[in-house]
């Protein structure tokens, strides 16, 4: 007997929406064979700035997502079975690359991270990481440009974020902004469809 099961994603946005969908197809029939998996979407803050300049920032707004969907499901008698949240933005390294020259800079790598709880346990899963061209990340960082606004200026376009994203721009179109997430629901779920290895390496 085939069962609905509902994964909420605390996003609206549709390359986050359709990377979650994307993610489970792959994976479902091995979470759970007699499921039919449906994907909800319910815009929820992440507590963090809108573009994050660390690895840190990037894990904590995807938990804080998914944890205020946890929080709404249980205020609202939700029956949501996967709660999920996604976060994009930058790691920002200080000193660690050298410039032709020798000297120190700054790299920063455009990543992807997605946090996915049952309700009582939780993993993350990261998407890989593409370094950002430096008058792009100047203007991110030294000028507080939003980097959803900085790749429309940056590419000549208009809502990049909601097609291919900065991802799709520095790539053309190899790996876009739903690949990126796809891959990161994929990792972060990893203990769920995978339980039993996640178990027998737990302690």
């Amino acid at each position: 007997m085939v069962k609905k099961v509902l994964v909420a994603v605390g996003s609206t946005r549709r390359p986050k929406l359709n990377a979650v969908w994307e993610a489970m197809t792959v994976f479902g029939p091995t979470l759970d064979p007699n499921a039919q998996f449906e994907v909800v979407g319910v815009e929820v803050p992440s507590g963090v700035g809108h573009t994050p300049h660390s690895r840190a920032e990037l894990m904590e707004g995807a938990r804080r997502r998914a944890e205020a969907l946890v929080a709404m499901a249980r205020e609202r008698g939700e029956p949501w079975r996967f709660f999920v949240g996604l976060e994009g933005g930058l790691d920002v390294v200080e000193g660690n690359a050298h410039g032709a020259s020798g000297e120190p800079r700054r790299c920063a790598f455009l990543e992807n991270w997605a946090y996915v709880t049952d309700g009582a346990r939780g993993a993350y899963g990261q998407s890989g990481a593409i370094l950002l061209p430096e008058a792009l990340v100047a203007q991110v960082l030294d000028n507080r440009v939003e980097l959803a606004e900085a790749i429309d200026a940056f590419a000549g376009g208009r809502g990049i974020r909601d097609a291919q994203g900065a991802w799709g721009v520095l790539t053309n179109n190899m790996i876009t902004r739903q690949d990126a997430f796809r891959t990161a629901v994929i990792n972060a779920f990893a203990p769920f469809y995978n339980a039993v290895l996640y178990r027998s390496n737990a302690g």
